[in-house]
């Protein structure tokens, strides 16, 4: 049977979101386990590691909602030169003999701490008249980008290479909490720039994607060794540790069977929402309530546990 649920994958620097979702499909197929559709939860870019939610089976119906969740990064920022990419990868392409003290990067972050508007990256995964960003800017061309209306909950002062107070600082490790959609790189861009000079991404890490936290991430070296041994299932996290912001809403047979084949439950006392239906620890369904009517948002084709 094919299994479902979360893998979380500390993605190692150098490779991509949709290579760590080959690498699971690799490891799945060489432990002989049964064929799983897999897909991730929100892309990291291959400069960066950390957090990638992997979801098999059935929890590739909530993947799109790991997207829409927000993100907690650290991040390093070098001051005195700008890449093309914003990142190490790029070639420079401005610098500065400027460099802020601790006292000034201090007193800026409050400026980028909340709703703010943010211009993404030349080279990013956006579409510009059909085509990726990055392949035009790639092909030289010059692409222009609209600033984009993000929110960043929390920024603050990981480390720095040198600089206390009036100290001049050279590089900043920051940690930020952000909404779906912002871009760290455009945000160290514009730190940098508010601070009077200009900066790029040397280090980038993600420490939590939605619910699921870097505690919870597994190498590739421990995923292949685990399903060699035929014991992934003890790394595997449910299909509702996705949803742990979601009530659950309990079911009996009768009802499931009603909610598994699309129908709406009437005269439910359940204030409006978003519920997990369950019957017993199963996962039925993602299920809205509304005014006493509850519908299928999205149905889970999971086996009773009788079964």
């Amino acid at each position: 049977m094919p299994l479902s649920g979360w893998l979380i994958l500390d993605k190692p620097r150098g490779l991509g979101s949709t290579q760590g979702v080959s690498a699971v499909k690799r490891v799945l197929r060489q432990g002989g386990y049964a064929k799983t559709k897999v897909g991730h939860g929100g892309t990291l870019d291959p400069l960066a590691e950390g957090v990638l939610p992997i979801a098999l089976g059935e929890a590739t119906k909530l993947a799109g909602r790991m997207l829409d969740a927000s993100k907690i990064y650290e991040f390093t920022v070098q001051f005195g030169a700008e890449t093309a990419t914003l990142d190490t990868e790029g070639e420079v392409v401005a610098t500065s003999d400027h460099r802020p003290t601790m006292a000034e990067i201090e007193a800026i972050l409050p400026r980028f701490t909340g709703p703010i508007e943010q211009v993404p990256p030349a080279y990013s995964a956006l579409k510009v008249d059909g085509q990726r960003a990055y392949d035009r800017a790639r092909a030289g061309e010059a692409v222009e980008l609209q600033a984009r209306a993000v929110t960043i909950h929390s920024l603050a002062i990981r480390h720095s290479g040198e600089g206390r107070g009036d100290d001049i600082v050279q590089d900043i490790t920051l940690a930020a909490h952000v909404s779906k959609g912002t871009y760290i790189r455009s945000l160290a861009r514009d730190i940098a720039s508010a601070l009077g000079t200009c900066g790029h991404v040397t280090y980038l890490r993600r420490t939590k994607a939605g619910p699921f936290t870097e505690a919870q991430a597994i190498s590739l070296d421990l995923l292949e060794e685990s399903a060699k041994r035929r014991a992934l299932e003890n790394l595997i996290l449910p299909l509702e540790a996705g949803l742990d912001d979601i009530p659950a809403l309990h079911l009996d047979q009768t009802s499931a069977q009603a909610v598994r084949q699309g129908r709406v439950l009437s005269d439910m006392p359940q204030s409006s929402g978003l519920y997990l239906a369950k019957l017993g620890a199963v996962p039925v369904a993602l299920m809205e309530i509304t005014d006493g009517m509850a519908a299928v948002v999205r149905g889970f084709n999971l086996p009773d546990v009788a079964e």
